[in-house]
């Protein structure tokens, strides 16, 4: 897909606050600092247009992006380790929740996972909720630059079995700063929104 316009649009905490123009939305989830926000920059060529941070938490609402005045750009709060109150957290769960589980024109979740680290049950859970909506998924382990190839094909198999995916489900290797799976990506959204 060219990038001929990208922008922010809104954040909302409920849904009764999200677009209702009926667009196809791609929403990305994962846990505190996995990436989600770079990614988004990454993939949309607007460095600065999702804020970002190296402290956990930065996304705290779920923030919708314009793409080429067609589709929206999803980011969502991220969930596990962010250095907030449990209460934040549990309302952070909460709207993120009930952002997936709304009867949005959702057509696909990239589902983020730190390809250093094995999946934790938060992770679990989220493909379980996506599962129970219905909605398409997509894992990619980011980070992928900070492991040699070897390591990188270890971590995407201990990730496929600790999810419980079949030895063909596709796991993207991504990493933001050497633009790894870049083009994988796109062509799996392209393709999705095609269909």
């Amino acid at each position: 897909m060219k990038i001929i316009s990208a922008s922010y649009v809104k954040s909302a905490m409920r849904p009764e606050h999200y677009p209702s123009d009926g667009r196809p939305e791609i929403a990305f989830v994962g846990r505190s600092n996995v990436g989600k926000s770079t990614m988004l920059n990454v993939l949309l060529n607007k460095k600065g247009l999702a804020k970002t941070s190296k402290t956990p938490g930065k996304t705290q609402t779920v923030n919708f992006f314009d793409v080429n005045g067609k589709y929206y750009f999803v980011d969502l709060p991220g969930y596990g380790y962010a250095k907030v109150s449990k209460e934040m957290r549990e309302q952070w769960a909460s709207v993120m929740t009930s952002y997936l589980t709304a009867k949005r024109p959702l057509r696909l979740v990239i589902a983020m996972m730190d390809s250093r680290h094995e999946p934790a049950d938060q992770d679990l859970d989220l493909l379980d909720l996506l599962e129970d909506a219905e909605v398409p998924s997509l894992i990619v382990a980011t980070k992928a630059d900070k492991l040699r190839v070897s390591e990188m094909e270890a971590a995407s198999n201990t990730i496929r079995k600790a999810l419980g995916l079949d030895e063909d489900a596709a796991i993207v290797p991504f990493s933001a700063n050497s633009k790894q799976g870049l083009r994988d990506v796109w062509n799996i959204i392209d393709a999705t929104l095609k269909s």
